[in-house]
């Protein structure tokens, strides 16, 4: 097994990503880096993790890997920057997109926009879908759409609060003073591991096989679902956002994000009252007035459904 550890320098992130057949080149022009750590256990897998500042807009292609038949991982935006380097100078001022978890196979070319002035964080793994079907075992049966090649799959997945934890283990923590590489990749198993419990309870089929329009055309209705949490648009305004009818839009969308269109609305509405009441103490009448709801008992019971505990409950949890 080869494996070796890299600083935030650029110069260590290019010795990192040529190692993985990846050219960075045009990327590292646009942003500023904060830090970077990455670890190779080739040929099977690579897991890298850093933060960056965006100086220009650009827009990079994912690209291929080295790793046969890789997949890619990516928790994107789910921890702030810890260092204390002079560079975090924009953290305070430069917003930080919000945080998803994306997989998809690197013979799928996506483009991917990053906007000037924002903060990046993310853990990537790159892994070979034989390593992991082999890890995967009699599980694997629930993933084959993962490891059919002719499938052009691309997924997003919701954040739990183990993927959150996990991610701070790899982060936050001071590095082990032995054994490195080891923790580091017994670390990134524990990660697919929450992944896949959380990927397990999917349902439906991954039949479709997606182009890069078909993903952009979605994101493009996310991003509208998004943006209006406090009143759901209507089916007609995502098709017309979207370009395709309505059968094939909520097949897309449910294969990509895992609910369909109204119950992933439903679920970021109480993310983000779960956010107001945490973060901003408003009341529970104040929060579920500003998701839209009039019914504080139709609030109270929707929130339940979708985080676990009545509002009431959840504050005095957080208390």
């Amino acid at each position: 097994m080869n494996s070796k550890s890299s600083d935030y320098h650029p110069r260590s992130i290019l010795e990192f990503t040529n190692k993985l057949g990846v050219v960075l080149e045009d990327v590292l022009q646009h942003v500023q880096v904060l830090f970077f750590k990455g670890f190779t256990f080739l040929p099977d897998m690579a897991m890298h993790f850093g933060s960056f500042y965006v100086m220009n807009d650009f827009t990079r292609v994912t690209g291929q890997s080295d790793i046969p038949d890789g997949i890619g991982i990516v928790f994107h935006n789910i921890f702030e920057n810890n260092t204390d380097d002079k560079l975090v100078k924009h953290k305070n001022t430069s917003p930080m997109e919000p945080p998803y978890v994306r997989i998809f196979p690197y013979t799928l070319r996506q483009s991917l926009d990053f906007k000037k002035n924002t903060h990046v964080s993310h853990v990537s793994i790159s892994i070979s879908a034989g390593y992991l079907r082999n890890f995967l075992k009699e599980e694997a049966e629930h993933f084959d759409y993962l490891f059919d090649s002719t499938n052009n799959f691309w997924i997003e997945e919701l954040m739990t609060d183990d993927i959150l934890r996990t991610v701070n283990d790899i982060v936050k923590k001071e590095e082990p003073a032995a054994m490195k590489s080891f923790y580091y990749k017994t670390k990134a198993m524990e990660l697919l591991y929450h992944l896949f419990t959380n990927l397990k309870k999917r349902e439906g089929a991954y039949s479709l096989k997606l182009s890069a329009k078909e993903i952009k055309a979605v994101y493009q209705v996310r991003d509208k679902i998004v943006s209006s949490l406090s009143k759901p648009s209507t089916i007609n305004e995502l098709k017309q956002i979207a370009g395709m009818n309505e059968i094939k839009l909520r097949k897309i969308f449910t294969q990509v994000f895992g609910r369909g269109i109204y119950d992933y609305y439903q679920h970021l509405r109480m993310k983000e009252a779960a956010r107001l009441l945490r973060e901003e103490r408003l009341s529970v009448s104040e929060a579920g007035y500003e998701m839209g709801f009039e019914n504080l008992g139709h609030f109270t019971k929707v929130f339940e459904k979708h985080i676990g505990k009545k509002p009431k409950k959840y504050v005095q949890s957080i208390n």
